[in-house]
């Protein structure tokens, strides 16, 4: 994670890439209330610009996005064996072949919209979780 610089804890920092901006507001309040820093890219563009600059611990993606799709966007970025950050499909497209596709690509997982507020933080969290204590994993098998 993201976690620890200098010795002191830094919030989880989690890139949204959603082109609705009540949709990307909500889910900003929904992860500042779990303590998460969020940034927000409304295109497939700036996301891939965001990603591969930023460090993020989390990304969430919608699928429709103008430009770049977000299934484009998460292709590419996930073609890179170096970016290990987790993304997650967040996206109104809810037929399982979308879903299946989203996978496909390299996501962790892929929330339907509407969801439910009260575990979308946390689903989110699981999978910085999970992608921290496999990088933990990993460096103690190198030792």
């Amino acid at each position: 994670m993201n976690g620890e610089q200098h010795g002191r804890a830094s919030k989880v920092k989690i890139l949204i890439v959603e082109d609705q901006m009540p949709v990307a507001m909500m889910m900003t309040f929904l992860l500042a209330r779990a303590g998460c820093e969020t940034e927000v890219a409304t295109t497939g563009a700036n996301a891939m610009q965001k990603a591969q600059d930023g460090n993020f611990d989390l990304i969430t993606l919608d699928a429709d996005l103008p430009g770049i799709s977000g299934f484009e966007v998460c292709r590419r970025l996930k073609e890179n064996p170096f970016f290990q950050t987790p993304i997650v499909f967040v996206s109104g497209r809810c037929c399982i072949e979308d879903q299946q596709h989203g996978l496909d690509v390299g996501a962790a997982d892929y929330i339907t919209k509407p969801f439910e507020t009260f575990e979308f933080a946390p689903r989110l969290l699981s999978h910085i979780k999970t992608q921290h204590d496999s990088v933990v994993m990993e460096a103690h098998s190198m030792v």
